[in-house]
């Protein structure tokens, strides 16, 4: 059975129409056969929602009392058990009245989702954690029942519920939304025309930031590069110049037309690290674009126009603004430009060319880098090159030169495609200057020379050059392809092992981010984050020295939804790399909600099971403790009552009932405190070399003799234990065992059965059972007696509250020991005690004390 499906009906507040859409659906659901209930509906006394609910099925409320008052609530369990495709659910922000299973009708609903129910619901803007401090602002209200983003985010459908102000305003005037006497109020208040509108505006951008996530997710799945023009992006291409200023503020001109829209600057470097920006220039230029609500980006790239229209892709850009060319006239003969280019292959994107002061003033433009072949391979290609021409001509000189030079010819075209192969396109054409150099002064009429005869060696020579000129293109061309492809698979590897990591959910987020650090070979990430945009940033993991503490300070920052941030040191990234850097970003985040909801579901076992400790020991005090005491204080008033003459007998039988009363009012406030002591981690044993005989006796005090018979050689080894907390062990096990021990049932010699206490050793521990012959406990509830405030069966209360076994494994373990129970031959339960020998334990290290009493329901705290 899978999870079921989300659907949340947002408004900007109260009285939108959220409940009355919400039932909509839900009636158009059942009309078409859909099994619908409504969980719970909240229609506030108005009248048109109400009569929506007419024709569904409404689930009971279960009714809660809370400080002497009456509350209704979701009743989750009949739902559950109800199990309906898809149940209503209102007011997703409302928080429970206390005693509730969960604290928050969300966790209501996630409950309802993992049984595999759908489930419609409705949250108001103002509700969503993260715009609490925005909300405040704007209405002077701080919104005390909030809901996770992340719920929200979750959901498989957001529809937005709009309503204009002033219809808002006019519904609640005319008493469509509350009643008469706080129509005036909400008007003059909450209502105002300012705090809807700004509200608005909130719950459309938040929606519209989610549509722009699911697009984004759906263009990544369905890898596609094209730009879909769902929000104005608008990308400047900043050079390090001066004319950077006007494009900027060209960019935000454009930008304020529409709402919504994204400046985004981006500079591209050379990822040689050569740059002729001025980099004052640019800190001038980065303030500018943040000041006007942008965001400022480097990113390395060879060839500018390529890295440019590789950012716009990735970020989804709608349009690109760039200034008119600088260069001067004759330096267009090195290619069409930056601009021409961009323009050229923008494809669906925008290109704005905007003039200003600095075109056609000149600008050193830089060399096109080749392809990387590596220091070796270059240096060879180089000594090919420059050196093997001479080499070969001294070797020439040897030999009689041929009738025609064609010969020798091709010796040279060899030495230049060795180089071209070797070193690139630069070894190629110093082999070629240098060989048609040598060719035409050795070998091409007339000899020693530079001037050429015959028109057929110049075509030889021009033809050589031109075979060198191509290798040597074929060459560099080949070691692109084989860098990109490199590149790919590398993407392809890093990709498929965050997929691995999303599926297996092996990943943690320091594991995550060590791996961003390492495919990037940066010096430290972190990722950042922050409730709204104005509280300053907090680190929420980081590694590496250094981390930065705000996104502007990092060399490549990700943005991550509304207010989480990766931000990488070290080095500037390659335009292409940011492609995989964002699938890390978004997984990283996802982590770290991961992380953020474990903690708050170990918090939520840990309090739950903190209040049913607390219930458990209060329902103790309340009868377990009382009883004892009502029968002390009967008996105390009785001797003290001048009515009546008791007899000696009868004074003596009052008297062994205090003694009884107040020996059992000690045991339980023992183990009660001990109990305490465990939960605080206050227990320090003092372990050392210890005999059973010392302990043993000490822990039958408490029992009557006849009802335990003991077995302990004296040739069993020394233990390493605290006596005290032994003692105190066996004791309670004892005294158990004696309590549910079948008396009547009667051994091999005739005699009642008792309660065997037996020791032995057995590889290097020694075991101490303490067998009773009572009716035994099932398998599955062997683990479950050692849990605090559990009694076996029917017992009474008055039985005690359930402590002893609890008490008695939290000392054993802490001193190193371990406590198990098993079956006993014949029937009845044996506790065995498995206690580290003192040789196989040093005295100087004692065990360490276990802290986690009641988490997963069987571990000591």
């Amino acid at each position: 059975m899978g999870r079921g499906r989300l659907r949340i009906y947002l408004g900007a507040a109260p009285g939108v129409g959220k409940t009355y859409a919400m039932l909509g659906e839900g009636r158009r659901r059942a009309e078409r056969g859909t099994d619908v209930v409504a969980g719970y509906i909240e229609p506030h006394g108005r009248a048109h929602t109400a009569a929506q609910i007419e024709g569904i099925e409404v689930v009971p409320r279960r009714v809660m009392t809370h400080r002497g008052a009456d509350f209704t609530e979701l009743d989750l369990d009949a739902v559950l058990a109800r199990r309906p495709a898809v149940a209503l659910v209102d007011e997703l922000a409302h928080t429970n009245v206390p005693g509730s299973r969960h604290d928050k009708r969300w966790q209501d609903v996630e409950e309802l989702l993992d049984a595999g129910i759908d489930v419609i619901s409705t949250v108001n803007i103002q509700h969503l954690e993260s715009l609490g401090d925005a909300v405040e602002g704007i209405t002077g209200v701080r919104q005390q029942e909030t809901v996770p983003d992340e719920v929200v985010r979750r959901a498989d459908q957001i529809e937005l519920v709009d309503m204009a102000p002033e219809a808002l305003r006019r519904r609640l005037a005319h008493g469509n939304v509350y009643a008469p006497e706080k129509i005036d109020a909400a008007l003059a208040h909450y209502f105002r025309p300012g705090n809807l509108t700004a509200l608005r505006e909130l719950a459309l951008l938040w929606v519209a930031d989610r549509v722009d996530e699911y697009l984004q997710r759906y263009r990544a799945e369905n890898h596609i590069a094209s730009t879909w023009q769902a929000r104005e992006r608008i990308v400047v291409g900043l050079t390090g110049g001066p004319e950077g200023r006007t494009l900027i503020r060209r960019a935000a001109r454009i930008a304020a037309k529409g709402s919504g829209s994204e400046i985004l600057a981006v500079y591209v470097s050379s990822s040689d690290g050569l740059t002729s920006a001025s980099p004052k220039e640019l800190t001038v230029q980065r303030g500018l674009v943040e000041d006007l609500g942008g965001t400022f980006h480097h990113v390395l790239g060879d060839n500018a126009a390529e890295a440019l229209l590789e950012f716009a892709r990735g970020v989804n850009a709608t349009q690109i603004v760039l200034g008119s060319s600088r260069r001067k006239r004759w330096q267009w003969i090195f290619g069409p430009g930056v601009g021409a280019t961009v323009a050229r292959e923008a494809g669906d994107i925008d290109v704005h060319i905007v003039t200003h002061e600095q075109v056609a003033r000149g600008r050193l433009r830089r060399i096109r880098r080749i392809a990387n072949l590596g220091l070796p391979r270059t240096v060879a290609g180089w000594l090919v090159g420059v050196v093997g021409p001479l080499l070969l001509t001294w070797v020439l000189s040897f030999f009689p030169a041929s009738s025609s030079n064609h010969t020798e010819m091709l010796l040279y075209l060899g030495l230049t495609v060795g180089a071209a192969l070797l070193g690139g396109l630069f070894p190629a054409l110093a082999s070629a200057a240098v060989g048609s150099l040598l060719i035409n002064w050795f070998y091409t009429p007339p000899l020693h020379t530079l001037t050429i005869s015959s028109v057929q060696n110049i075509i030889a020579v021009a033809v050589f050059l031109a075979v060198a000129l191509s290798v040597a293109y074929v060459v560099d061309l080949a070691a692109r392809r084989t860098a990109d492809a490199a590149r790919s698979r590398a993407e392809a590897e890093t990709l498929s092992f965050l997929a691995n990591s999303v599926l297996g959910g092996t990943s943690g987020l320091p594991a995550l981010l060590e791996r961003v650090r390492e495919t990037f070979q940066m010096e430290s990430v972190a990722l950042l984050e922050r409730p709204d945009e104005f509280t300053p940033w907090r680190t929420a993991g980081c590694l590496g020295p250094g981390p930065v503490s705000r996104p502007e300070d990092a060399d490549v920052d990700v943005p991550v939804g509304d207010h989480l941030a990766l931000a990488l040191s070290g080095r500037v990234l390659p335009a292409g790399d940011r492609r995989v850097l964002v699938a890390f970003a978004a997984q990283a985040a996802v982590l770290l909600e991961k992380r953020r909801l474990e903690e708050a579901a170990a918090e939520a076992r840990r309090l739950a099971e903190g209040n049913r400790i607390r219930t458990a020991l209060l329902a103790a005090v309340s009868h377990d403790l009382r009883t004892p005491l009502a029968g002390i204080k009967a008996s105390v008033s009785s001797l003290r009552s001048a009515d009546i003459a008791w007899e000696p007998e009868d004074e003596a039988e009052l008297l062994a009932g205090i003694e009884a009363g107040a020996d059992r009012l000690d045991h339980l406030i023992g183990n009660l405190l001990d109990m305490s002591r465990l939960q605080t981690g206050t227990v320090v044993p003092i372990v050392r070399e210890i005999d059973l005989d010392e302990v043993v006796p000490l822990a039958l005090l408490g029992v009557a003799p006849e009802a335990v018979r003991t077995e302990i050689p004296e040739t069993l080894p020394m233990i390493s234990a605290d006596p005290g907390l032994l003692e105190r062990a066996l004791g309670n096990v004892i005294e158990n065992a004696v309590k549910y021990n079948a008396g009547n049932r009667v051994g091999l010699g005739g005699e009642p059965c008792r309660v065997a206490v037996s020791a032995s050793e057995l590889k290097g521990r020694v075991e101490v059972r303490v067998a009773d012959h009572g009716p035994g406990i099932p398998d599955e509830a062997k683990e479950k007696v050692f849990e605090p405030f559990q009694r076996y069966g029917d017992a009474p209360r008055g039985a005690g509250v359930g402590l002893g076994l609890a008490v008695a494994r939290g000392f054993v373990e802490a001193t190193g020991g371990t406590l198990s129970a098993e079956d006993t031959p014949g029937g009845g339960l044996t506790m065995v005690f498995t206690l580290p020998c003192a040789a196989a334990t040093p005295v100087a290290a004692p065990p360490a004390i276990r802290t986690a009493l009641l988490q997963e329901g069987q571990q000591l705290t």
